[in-house]
């Protein structure tokens, strides 16, 4: 089984300049500022990439962000000029800005875990007193995090010590706030005509060499986004049950259940080929509840090479 994910690459584009390995996805740079960026199969959780992939993960995390990058570019200019395949996006070199513009528009996940701990602030913004996890927040709030260097947790902040630190100025703060509210409102929207709601996300924005801030990586995908289903979720609330999500949450849970979040001394517990199965067929429903449409699946009998071919003859059509 494991042949047929894609776990990682080693491709040498014509004018490639760089190439970066992130947890998931694999970024080439090009002449002409250029990104190529593969989505890999791996499945990364409390910050550490599992050792087996997870089969149609990159297609399915390509596809969704490609999609939401579409459905968002009247309101929020994006890197994106192409996804010659699968697994592939392709755009505009950008010089990423060093936070994370997490978003949250209920108390879930990370946030739920710091207020069970008796915190009522996170990064600068006040929870309300009185409020149980999932609950929704009167207001969205916005809780950065700085971008970690490889292997490190990535880090709560404020926007006052962003500021005050030098990481982003003012006026491009500005920006990317009014961005990701208005992405968030809009991503609220398409997943309420799914059935779904959105809880939280993340958004990532980079500066292009002619200084406009555009959205870059992924957006509204199951691994940057918490959703709930919409039907049941007052009566979930109102017993105290835990809501039916759809995110990588469910990985997390399984890690926990078995003694794993990713502290120093603990080991990756083994997962068996029923367990990977089984989250692949979560990530396909994630895609086709996100979505809205049926799921695909791409030839994988030889997934680099397919990827090498569809990248070329893109690049070959550029003029």
């Amino acid at each position: 089984m494991g042949q047929n994910t894609l776990m990682d690459t080693d491709f040498h584009f014509p004018s490639q300049k760089s190439v970066y390995k992130g947890k998931v996805r694999e970024v080439y740079t090009l002449g002409n500022d250029i990104l190529v960026m593969v989505a890999t199969d791996r499945l990364s959780a409390f910050d550490v990439v599992m050792p087996k992939g997870i089969p149609y993960k990159g297609q399915i995390l390509n596809q969704i962000a490609t999609q939401m990058m579409q459905a968002t570019e009247d309101i929020v200019p994006n890197w994106l000029m192409a996804t010659p395949d699968p697994n592939v996006a392709i755009g505009k070199a950008c010089d990423p800005f060093k936070v994370e513009m997490v978003i949250r528009g209920y108390l879930s996940g990370h946030a739920a875990r710091e207020y069970k701990a008796g915190k009522r602030m996170l990064c600068g913004e006040p929870m309300p007193e009185g409020m149980q996890e999932n609950d929704k927040f009167p207001e969205p709030i916005i809780t950065p995090a700085t971008k970690a260097e490889k292997g490190d947790h990535d880090e709560d902040i404020s926007k006052e010590d962003i500021l005050k630190r030098g990481i982003v100025s003012q006026a491009d703060y500005e920006v990317l706030e009014k961005y990701t509210k208005a992405l968030f409102q809009r991503g609220t929207e398409i997943a309420a005509k799914r059935g779904l709601i959105l809880v939280d996300t993340k958004y990532e924005f980079g500066k292009t060499k002619d200084g406009e801030i555009v959205l870059i990586d992924e957006i509204h995908t199951p691994d940057s986004s918490r959703y709930f289903y919409a039907d049941g979720y007052e009566e979930r609330q109102a017993k105290g049950e835990a809501q039916k999500q759809l995110s990588k949450e469910f990985v997390r849970q399984w890690l926990i259940s078995n003694g794993f979040q990713g502290l120093e001394g603990q080991t990756v517990p083994k997962m068996g080929d029923d367990y990977i199965e089984s989250v692949s067929e979560r990530y396909i429903e994630l895609y086709e509840s996100i979505t809205g449409e049926d799921f695909i699946k791409a030839d994988v009998s030889n997934i680099h090479e397919r990827i090498g071919i569809n990248v070329s003859n893109y690049l070959n059509s550029l003029p």
